[in-house]
């Protein structure tokens, strides 16, 4: 049975589980918590402790951060958010527009770079519909996992397995066979979280949401000659969906149109002026075909990478106090240019060029990084704020990250490159084409993930190490002997289980020769075994650490660890049944 290191091993994951369950602690400090323990048992040496963080799984994820955050600076997120993912009216049909394109791409090509686009995209939605994020990142996360099991390519634990059946027993799937019961796990999937998400999903919004705005900044933007906005109605242009933000008027030519009709078409140098908070601005900002009205804006010199908003109050020091914006030469004197002016939450009135500065004023500006640091300590100011993701999106590059991105897609669907390699060249390309700034690439990484997942990984290596996985295996199927459907359903379980806190790929391979035993101790075929494995490999919807796209939305969607596990749980007996019962039918015993 098991030894004292075995045990000592599976009450140290019993302990993380529990304070990840019952507890507010971060899952990163948990989870390393535990395998400093093992370390220090002795359970494992420093090399199998820190094995994790050369993972070649790990590593991916890491880079992939980086393509991202370059989808988003060059504005191919944006694209999706509004052309592909749709205007929907209600949650349950938002999530239908995020699970079925994202469980049929899944099927064909790896999912992590599927979500690792979408989760960005997904957000921005989030915010433009008013819609919870928390009700649409593991949706996108369970749906790119359970469409790979609708083809043999569709996940690397499906294409070792099929590989290992080819090896011993001389015959495999074909690559389209395990749509037999992929298909129908994908309808139950999208079928059960959209009818149950209302309940089993938390409805909470972004750290930034939870806290009102209450700086009602006045901006004032022109539709560009040339502008694909240009003949739009303000509801097609997704004027009406910013949060935060109000369209108050339109001047053109002279002619004001106040009351905006949600059907009113867009023209070339229309001046569009909006109240909102700062979040909305930086939203407003960075809509392709939108500029801002100030010309001095545009009069900053340098690139247009290194520009970004920032806020300032003005303090009873400042030397222009009681004249205009337009006759003070802000911009001459400062390096930066007024955008908006907020004053006691009020809605101010006007023109910017006319409105005569008070202490206590907060302008939103935009300006080069050197401006935080000269005037961070000014005494014209009594607080300077750089605004995050405030930098001009560079729509200009958006051609040229979407085609990097779709090549890295295409070089790992057709098995050219590894999926690390794949996304290592995209990154480094996306860095060299300037899609994304060196600094911009460092800060997008989170590392608080990557952590998560090599604790992650040390602490399955100690469930193998100690035999503990291989003993409950063995116990849990022998029970079933005897019964070819009650060995399938253990094996179901124990696949699930295992790839809850070890990789899926680790589970499968750990259980194919328990599976090949008790096949032939019942006289059986192996196939029903082979393909239960590959499904219960990817039922990883229980916990966050399972499976990689879980931990890549566990942070956007401001997840904790039991939210998984509330909608997860069902989910995997609900899929487990479907696959008991299917299985048996299309692969005889």
């Amino acid at each position: 049975m098991f030894s004292q290191e075995a045990w000592q091993t599976l009450a140290i994951i019993g302990g993380c589980f529990s304070l990840l369950v019952f507890s507010r602690l971060p899952a990163d400090t948990v989870l390393f918590g535990g395998v400093a323990l093992l370390l220090l048992l002795g359970i494992l040496t420093p090399e199998e402790a820190l094995a994790g963080a050369a993972n070649e799984g790990m590593a991916t994820v890491g880079v992939l951060f980086v393509v991202a955050r370059a989808l988003t600076e060059t504005g191919v997120v944006n694209w999706i958010s509004q052309n592909v993912l749709g205007r929907p009216k209600t949650i349950g049909g938002a999530q239908l527009r995020l699970m079925a394109p994202v469980a049929a791409l899944s099927s064909v090509l790896n999912n992590t770079p599927v979500v690792a686009m979408l989760v960005p995209a997904v957000r921005d939605w989030a915010k433009r519909h008013s819609l919870s994020v928390s009700q649409l990142m593991i949706p996108l996360s369970y749906a790119a996992i359970i469409g790979g099991t609708c083809t043999v390519v569709g996940s690397s634990t499906n294409l070792v397995i099929n590989g290992m059946l080819k090896d011993q027993f001389g015959a495999g799937l074909a690559l389209f066979d395990l749509a037999w019961v992929g298909v129908p796990c994908v309808v139950l999937v999208l079928v059960f979280t959209v009818v149950t998400s209302r309940w089993l999903l938390p409805h909470r919004v972004g750290v930034s949401e939870r806290f009102e705005d209450t700086r009602q900044y006045i901006v004032e933007m022109v539709v560009e000659a040339g502008s694909p906005l240009v003949g739009q109605s303000i509801e097609v242009a997704g004027l009406r969906q910013l949060p935060g933000m109000f369209l108050i008027e339109i001047d053109r030519n002279g002619r004001l149109i106040t009351a905006v009709s949600p059907q009113e078409l867009l023209a070339a140098g229309d001046r569009l002026i909006f109240a909102g908070d700062v979040r909305s601005v930086v939203d407003l900002k960075n809509i392709h075909g939108l500029k801002l009205a100030e010309d001095q804006a545009f009069k900053l010199g340098k690139s247009d990478a290194s520009r970004l908003l920032v806020e300032v109050v003005i303090s009873p020091n400042f030397p222009f106090l009681g004249s205009s914006v337009r006759d003070m030469r802000f911009r001459n004197h400062y390096g930066a240019a007024i955008i908006a002016v907020a004053r006691d939450g009020q809605q101010l009135k006007g023109r910017i060029g006319d409105i005569e500065l008070k202490p206590g004023d907060t302008l939103l500006l935009e300006g080069h990084e050197e401006f935080l640091e000269t005037q961070r300590y000014s005494r014209d100011f009594l607080l300077v704020s750089a605004i995050e993701g405030s930098s001009p999106v560079r729509h200009e590059q958006r051609g040229t990250s979407a085609l990097i991105m779709m090549g890295m897609v295409l070089f790992v669907a057709t098995g050219v490159l590894s999926m690390f390699k794949a996304a290592l060249l995209a990154a480094g390309l996306m860095i060299v084409t300037r899609c994304v700034r060196i600094q911009d690439a460092r800060n997008s990484i989170d590392w608080q993930i990557l952590l998560v997942i090599a604790a992650s990984i040390a602490m399955g290596a100690a469930l193998e190490k100690t035999g503990a996985a291989q003993t409950i295996a063995e116990v849990m199927v022998g029970l079933a002997t005897g019964s070819p459907m009650a060995t399938l359903a253990a094996l179901f379980m124990l696949t699930a289980a295992f790839s809850a806190v070890i990789s899926n790929l680790a589970a499968a391979v750990l259980l194919f020769p328990v599976a090949v035993a008790a096949s032939q101790q019942l006289g059986v075929s192996m196939l029903p075994f082979g393909v239960t494995l590959m499904i219960g490999a990817s039922c990883c919807f229980a916990t966050p650490i399972g499976y990689q796209t879980n931990l890549m939305v566990y942070g956007p969607g401001d997840y904790r660890f039991v939210d998984f596990m509330k909608i997860g749980i069902p989910l995997t007996v609900l899929v487990g049944v479907a696959t008991i019962a299917i299985v048996p039918m299309v692969w005889p015993f």
